[in-house]
C-alpha cells in the first residue's frame, strides 16, 4: 500500500468518477485506475462498484474513514518534518557536565536565546556517561562531556573537541599538602580522597592514573555535586583531584586551597607531562540537519575553542591527554 493509492482512493470517493479524480490529481485516468487496482489487489477485495457513479463496496465503506485518517497523519508528518528542516522546533535540549553548565556554557545560552527567542532551551547537568546515554536515547540534542571514545564511536556520532584542562588538587586551606605549590603524586596516596560516583569520567581518569603510577587510591567518599565536594573537603584531611573548570569557586574560597599536580613520567615517546582531561561536544549527523541545533553547535565551537584552548596548557609543562 502506497500513499498515492490512498490519495487516489479518496479522490475517487469524493468526486465519484475516475475521470474527475484523474483531472483533480493532475494525472491520466489510466494512472488512477492502476492505483485503485493495486490497492484492491493489496486488500484482496474490490473497493468500488464500477459504473457511472462508482459507489463503494462494503470494503470501500470500511476503508474510507481509515484512509482519511491515514492521509491526515501522513500530512501531519510532512508538516512536522518541514518544520524541523525550517528550524521551527519549540525546544532544544542539551546535557553537559557540571563545570561546563556552571561556568563555560552560560554566555552561549544567553546568546542563543537572543537569536532564537521562539526556542526554549532545556539544559541538564549530568555526568559524562549519563549525558551520552540520554543523547543515544534521543532525549537531548547535544551533549558536552569528558571524552570517552568507547562511547562515541558510532558512525552517526559527530564529536567536536572543545578544550583540554589540567587536573588540580582541592584541599582544606590548612591541609598538610597546602605547603606544596606543586603536589607530588606520591603524597596524594597518603590521604583519603573524595571522588565522583561511578559513571563519571573523572572517577575513571583518577583511578587509571593512580594505577599507572603504582599508587593506591583511598576513595573514602563518592559524591556527584561540586558543592558537596567543597563542603566535605573543607572539614578535614580529605582531598580531591578535579579539573580546573570545577574549581573556579574554590579558588576564591579562603577555607579551601587549590594546588597543581606534579608531572608524571610516561613512556619514552611522550616523556613527562601533567594530567588533563579532554572536553568534547557530541551530537549526531541527523540532528545537524536541523538549523537551530547546527547553529548551537557552531556557537559552542566559536565561544569555547578560542576562549579556552589557549589557556588549557601551561607554557612550562606538556600535556598528557588521557582519552
Amino acid at each position: 500500500m502506497r500513499i498515492e493509492q490512498i490519495q487516489a482512493f479518496l479522490t475517487v470517493a469524493q468526486t465519484g468518477n475516475f475521470q474527475k479524480a484523474a483531472h483533480h490529481c493532475g494525472v491520466t485516468q489510466s494512472t488512477i485506475s492502476r492505483q485503485i487496482q493495486g490497492l484492491e489487489e493489496d486488500l484482496g477485495m474490490p473497493l468500488f462498484h464500477r459504473g457511472s457513479q462508482n459507489k463503494f463496496t462494503i470494503a470501500g465503506e470500511r476503508l474510507f474513514p481509515k484512509a482519511k485518517r491515514i492521509l491526515s497523519e501522513w500530512e501531519d508528518a510532512l508538516r512536522a518534518i518541514a518544520e524541523l528542516k525550517e528550524g521551527l522546533q519549540s525546544e532544544l535540549c542539551v546535557a553537559a557536565i557540571h563545570s561546563v553548565c556552571a561556568h563555560y556554557l552560560p554566555p552561549v545560552l544567553q546568546l542563543f536565546c537572543e537569536r532564537h527567542p521562539h526556542i526554549q532551551l532545556r539544559v541538564t547537568s549530568l555526568g559524562s556517561d549519563r549525558s551520552l546515554k540520554v543523547l543515544r536515547d534521543g532525549l537531548v540534542d547535544l551533549a558536552i562531556v569528558m571524552s570517552n571514545p568507547s562511547l562515541t564511536q558510532q558512525p552517526e556520532t559527530v564529536v567536536d573537541k572543545l578544550y583540554d584542562e589540567p587536573i588540580q588538587v582541592l584541599m582544606a586551606a590548612d591541609h598538610p599538602l597546602a605547603v606544596y605549590e606543586i603536589v607530588p603524586w606520591a603524597e596524594l596516596a597518603r590521604f583519603p580522597h573524595v571522588v565522583f560516583k561511578d559513571g563519571y569520567g573523572m572517577q575513571r581518569l583518577v583511578q587509571s592514573q593512580f594505577k599507572k603510577l603504582g599508587l593506591v587510591l583511598n576513595a573514602a567518599i563518592e559524591l556527584n555535586t561540586l558543592d558537596a565536594f567543597r563542603g566535605v573537603i573543607r572539614q578535614g584531611d580529605m582531598i580531591s583531584l578535579l579539573p580546573r573548570g570545577a574549581l573556579v569557586e574554590s579558588q576564591t574560597d579562603p577555607s579551601l586551597a587549590v594546588r597543581d599536580l606534579g608531572i608524571v613520567e610516561n613512556d619514552s615517546h611522550s616523556g613527562a607531562s601533567i594530567l588533563t582531561r579532554e572536553v568534547v561536544m557530541v551530537t549526531t549527523t541527523d540532528r545537524l540537519l536541523i538549523p537551530p541545533i547546527a547553529h548551537f553547535r557552531q556557537m559552542v565551537r566559536d565561544h569555547f575553542i578560542p576562549a579556552l584552548q589557549p589557556q588549557s596548557v601551561t607554557a612550562k609543562q606538556p600535556v598528557l591527554e588521557l582519552r
